[in-house]
């Protein structure tokens, strides 16, 4: 017999506003909580989860000028799904500046999908021009 998945979700829609991500940020810590992830995990959804809501309020250029969230806890793991309604972008097309000019100080801008792959277990990019962009973070309780 299959064990059922008990689901939990919670969606929010945000105005793209100085630090409202650091209210996010508090919802992703809480939803953590509930789960018993660790103070690690707790942190890492959370950094990634802030970092894609920073790349929608920075990139999308969208003219409603809001971020749609959508939490959801299934089992040990945790889903965040952030969504504009932006210009769109080919992810393909992304290549993080080399890690000299970020050490170097040169430049440190351009790192954010890579700081959010490697914070979670699993990122997927919806993205198309002109139809927005679709970010899905997923991160597993360990143990």
């Amino acid at each position: 017999m299959k064990k059922k998945v008990k689901t939990k979700e919670l969606e929010l829609t945000i105005p793209i506003l100085p630090n409202i991500e650091l209210l996010v940020g508090k919802v992703v810590s809480e939803l953590a909580r509930h789960m018993k992830l660790d103070q690690n995990e707790e942190d890492e959804v959370k950094m990634a989860t802030i970092e894609a809501c920073l790349n929608a309020f920075e990139h999308s250029k969208s003219k409603e000028g809001k971020v749609y969230l959508k939490f959801q806890i299934a089992n040990d793991e945790l889903m965040v799904v952030v969504r504009d309604s932006g210009v769109g972008f080919n992810p393909e097309e992304l290549n993080p500046p080399p890690i000299e000019e970020m050490l170097s100080g040169k430049r440190k801008r351009g790192w954010g999908l890579k700081i959010i792959e490697n914070l979670v277990d699993s990122v997927e990019i919806h993205s198309e021009k002109g139809k927005g962009t679709t970010v899905i973070i997923r991160k597993r309780k360990k143990g």
